[in-house]
């Protein structure tokens, strides 16, 4: 398949989308209840369709002036090893050069070895100086 073949929207993904490339590229569940409380707060979102189907997406959130995080970083691992990921990363990138303040601070959390694509775009470790840590709620 060809690169044409992918559309890449300037969208946020429908709350059914961002549950199934959750769930498909091996990234944790959620419900749909917190999709959809989650969703509408997104800053800025793409979606990569294939024949209208939503096959990849990324989002940033954040407080739109100090902070601002790169998250659900997805695609469909039967559209994956095709420079998809990297579409996704540099439209949210490209995006929060034009608009975000030259103070903020953009994080994300690089799972497996997808550090490796984050990299091209700049992105670098934070240790030492400090660690990625989380809480569940479960």
């Amino acid at each position: 398949m060809t690169e044409e073949e992918y559309e890449l929207v300037e969208a946020t993904p429908s709350s059914d989308d961002y549950r199934r490339l959750r769930i498909a590229a091996g990234l944790s569940p959620k419900t749909a209840e917190a999709a959809a409380a989650g969703l509408p707060n997104t800053i800025y979102a793409v979606v990569i369709r294939k024949d209208g189907e939503a096959i990849g997406m990324g989002r940033i959130v954040g407080d739109r002036g100090l902070f601002y995080q790169i998250v659900d970083i997805a695609v469909d691992p039967k559209h994956q090893k095709r420079g998809l990921g990297k579409r996704i990363v540099g439209a949210l990138v490209d995006h929060l050069r034009q608009t975000a303040l030259p103070s903020a601070y953009i994080g994300l959390i690089a799972d497996g070895e997808a550090h490796r694509l984050y990299s091209l775009f700049g992105f670098k470790p934070t240790a030492p100086l400090g660690i990625g840590m989380s809480l569940s709620l479960k």
